[in-house]
């Protein structure tokens, strides 16, 4: 029984710091859809990978 509860304050402390860590930037929010989807922008004049040696 011991063993259960030193775990969930195991991860209850991890879980907190990760939330602290990320402060506003943290988005719990769950997926997005449509106009909320932010993606990032696609990498402007790549190299072709056969460029690459």
């Amino acid at each position: 029984m011991w063993k259960i509860a030193l775990g969930f304050i195991a991860f209850a402390g991890l879980a907190m710091f990760v939330i602290l860590k990320g402060g506003d930037n943290l988005d719990m929010s769950g997926e997005k859809h449509g106009a909320d989807a932010v993606h990032a922008p696609a990498v402007a004049n790549a190299p072709a990978a056969s460029a690459v040696k």
